[in-house]
């Protein structure tokens, strides 16, 4: 991400690492910057808790309703900015 302001990201997915790196990576593809949070932590965790981790998807505030669109329906013809896939 260019230079942001962290506390100001907020979160528009959380669940196990794999789904949100795939997640966070066609966001990505799609324009929208993101970050993942706690990803360490799931990785470290997870094996004992045999629930996954709890990685979060985190994006800037005037991306978040763009990428709760993406990733209800990431298979849509249009997506959120109004591109085509390809």
């Amino acid at each position: 991400m260019k230079t942001t302001d962290h506390s100001q990201l907020v979160s528009v997915f959380s669940g196990d690492r794999m789904e949100a790196e795939i997640i966070a990576g066609m966001l990505q593809s799609h324009g929208i910057e993101s970050m993942l949070k706690d990803e360490s932590l799931g990785a470290v965790t997870s094996p004992y808790l045999m629930a996954g981790g709890n990685v979060k998807i985190l994006v800037r505030p005037e991306d978040r309703e763009n990428a709760r669109k993406f990733i209800e329906n990431p298979d849509a013809g249009e997506l959120p900015d109004g591109h085509r896939e390809a």
